[in-house]
């Protein structure tokens, strides 16, 4: 078996419940689950590709071994993840009708076609792609 080389940089999202999140994950953004690993009843790590780039995900274990909290602990996020795409409009539809919450709609702006989702496990995402023509 071929070890597999880890992406040079990948977000690392903690969730309040992993197996919905890879769920969830799948439908909004067309994920590939890579590898998971359970830990204490729970979802210790996941790895998944998006779009061609890798994040990592596991539920939330006590901050003192892991030194993060998930957005619902936190009572929200400090970061968004921006995913560029092709079709910015497919995209946060599909994430829309997987359940995401729109936080601002599309709308073509200078640098192309945005709008900026928060999944129901707080993480905000930034759909970026072309503008319509």
């Amino acid at each position: 078996m071929t070890e597999r080389k880890p992406a040079p940089l990948a977000p690392y999202l903690v969730v309040h419940d992993g197996n919905a999140a890879l769920d969830f994950y799948k439908r909004a953004f067309d994920a590939t689950i890579i590898d998971t690993y359970p830990y204490e009843g729970k979802l210790g790590h996941a790895t998944l590709s998006i779009n061609g780039g890798e994040i990592m995900l596991s539920d939330e274990f006590p901050v003192e071994i892991t030194g993060v909290r998930t957005p619902k602990s936190l009572g929200g996020t400090t970061t968004t993840i921006s995913l560029a795409v092709s079709d910015a409009d497919s995209w946060f539809d599909r994430a829309v009708a997987a359940g995401a919450k729109v936080l601002r709609p599309l709308n073509d702006e200078f640098y192309g076609r945005m709008g900026k989702l928060v999944d129901p496990y707080g993480h905000c995402w930034s759909i970026v792609g072309p503008t319509k023509t």
